[in-house]
């Protein structure tokens, strides 16, 4: 790449963006904003792609400003567009707030961090400090000297909108980007009540019925739900990733995916990007992962799952952990590369998240770990065909959310843990699920079978290249708990029959295994695996107690 401009890895400095470095140009985002003429807008995408940067150009394009801002814009495809939109370039006063950093693990270093937020950005206009026009001029010191209340902060923004609509003569621009960082930190470390509350107000004050903002933005990765946020907020044009206006300003298009191609040299490397990085689908519109192509380009085209290295997933830990066999189940079928059908609620609570699928998918769905192939609506309802996006998604699928379904799992276990059960040593698979269970369990004798399950299915989870892995489906004369069926007809086929007892004797173990081992063979779960043409088909006949475990095969 060399005597390329070049790519703005990380970098959400419009100014700096659209001058020095390649720009992808989503400057007709301003344009449909105009033209559709709402009040307040919230954008949910996926995390790092482009909100930040997005919310950045607004600000550069609406905020007045001392400089000539026009000159980030001339050459862009806005300035084409007319008088009609160009005329409203550096006319308003903007207050621009990003929460991306406020994710402390407890309230009151969350509150401490959104108070110094918001008095950054009195501070940022510090016009307001003398001016001549303010009724209540002595709250811009109360802010900025750190001495308000809550209940100051909580309508702060509000205060500032008068201000400078009093101050300017004309009603400001609010901007508020990752409004739902702090729901989400308050969510994950147990102080969501708080976190609500104050966001709540924060937003509601300034948004409602407020006739000192001319437009608000808000950008998010969930639209968390009017009851638990936005109670009373019914002026708030919501646009997801299941929405078709605005589907082309967050992430790449084809088309650009391709001229970017071109400008590197790289254009043999489109397949690759497609296959790595394509296949989310926002509306109608199908979009590439910006984050992961641009550091595809910068790390000399070589494929890897950039985007997954950006953020902890301590949410999706959360949910995972409480899953039930049937979404369980859905999750492996995707992994092994099929769609299936959910209702999806776009409306999230957070302590909601673990009661149902519906939920589930709909976050996972958010936040960018699956796709909608087909949304039919009807009645506000949501029912979408769900499967994983890409091959980026689908490598890394396993360490992020069915390993999560182990807990933890430590990657040596994993391999010795396939090893074994390939081979049929059970005496050493017995010692690797026996090592695992003394670290990773915390208690002794009130583990149900389910949990063991899930342990088993976790691990497992992670064989999706050699095998399709399934549970609790009818075969022979009844419902297995695991099967493993080899991509490759040469590959031993595995069937799991999973027991537990409070009973930890030695003696009542065995006996336990051997009775799983002979419910295998009575129940013909092999059935299933023989029709397939499996040649070789191992039995496994497993008893839990607490951290002990015993292992029988046939």
């Amino acid at each position: 790449m060399q005597n390329k401009l070049p790519l703005p890895i990380g970098a959400s400095d419009y100014k700096k963006v659209s001058q020095d470095y390649y720009y992808v140009d989503k400057t007709l985002l301003i344009k449909d904003i105009l033209d559709e003429q709402a009040k307040v807008t919230l954008f949910t995408r996926p995390r790092r792609f482009g909100k930040t940067l997005n919310m950045d150009m607004l600000r550069t394009f609406f905020e007045k400003s001392k400089d000539d801002t026009s000159k980030y814009f001339i050459n862009k495809n806005i300035w084409q567009t007319g008088e009609k939109y160009t005329q409203h370039q550096g006319q308003y006063p903007v207050i621009f707030l990003s929460f991306k950093d406020a994710n402390k693990n407890n309230w009151s270093d969350l509150y401490a961090r959104l108070k110094e937020t918001i008095k950054d950005e009195f501070m940022r206009h510090s016009e307001l400090k003398y001016s001549k026009n303010l009724s209540n001029p002595d709250f811009y010191e109360k802010i900025t000297s750190g001495l308000g209340t809550e209940t100051d902060y909580a309508t702060s923004l509000l205060r500032l909108s008068q201000m400078l609509h009093e101050h300017y003569g004309k009603a400001p621009i609010i901007i508020i980007d990752e409004y739902d960082t702090p729901i989400q930190a308050g969510y994950i470390h147990g102080f969501y009540d708080a976190t609500i509350q104050f966001t709540r107000d924060l937003l509601s004050s300034v948004l409602k019925d407020n006739q000192h903002i001319s437009f608000g933005f808000l950008t998010g990765i969930l639209r968390v739900a009017k009851e638990s946020i936005f109670s009373g907020l019914n002026n708030v044009n919501v646009n997801s990733l299941l929405d078709k206006r605005y589907s082309d300003f967050f992430g790449f298009t084809d088309a650009e995916v391709n001229t970017m191609a071109a400008y590197y040299q790289a254009t043999d490397k489109l397949p690759e990007i497609k296959e790595w990085y394509d296949g989310y689908r926002f509306g109608n519109t199908e979009i590439y992962n910006p984050w992961s192509v641009l550091k595809y380009f910068n790390n000399y085209c070589e494929a890897e799952p950039y985007w997954v290295q950006t953020s902890e997933n301590s949410t999706i830990r959360e949910i995972i952990s409480g899953l039930d066999n049937s979404t369980c189940e859905n999750l492996r079928a995707l992994l092994n590369g099929s769609a299936v059908e959910s209702i999806v609620d776009t409306n999230i609570i957070y302590p909601k998240l673990k009661e149902q699928q519906t939920n589930i998918f709909g976050f996972l769905l958010m936040t960018g770990y699956l796709k909608s192939i087909k949304t039919t609506r009807a009645n506000g309802i949501c029912l979408c065909e769900l499967s994983i996006p890409n091959k980026e998604i689908k490598s890394v699928y396993s360490q992020e959310i069915v390993a999560l379904l182990a807990d933890k799992i430590d990657s040596t276990a994993i391999n010795l843990l396939q090893q074994y059960l390939i081979t049929k040593n059970g005496p050493a698979l017995q010692n690797v699920l026996k090592k695992f269970l003394l670290e990773t369990v915390s208690y002794y004798d009130t583990l149900k079978e389910n949990y063991y399950q899930g342990l088993l299915l976790g691990m497992t989870g992670l064989f999706t290249n050699t095998y399709y892995i399934s549970s609790n489906r009818e075969s022979g004369e009844g419902r297995y708990d695991i099967q493993l069926l080899p991509k490759n007809i040469d590959m031993p086929g595995i069937i799991i029959e999973i027991k537990a007892t409070a009973d930890s004797s030695d003696a009542g173990l065995k006996k336990l295994a051997a009775k799983a081992l002979a419910q295998i063979e009575d129940k013909k779960y092999d059935a299933e695996l023989r029709k397939q043409n499996i040649k070789t088909i191992y039995k496994y006949g497993i008893a839990f107690s607490g951290k002990k475990v015993e292992i029988i095969t046939n």
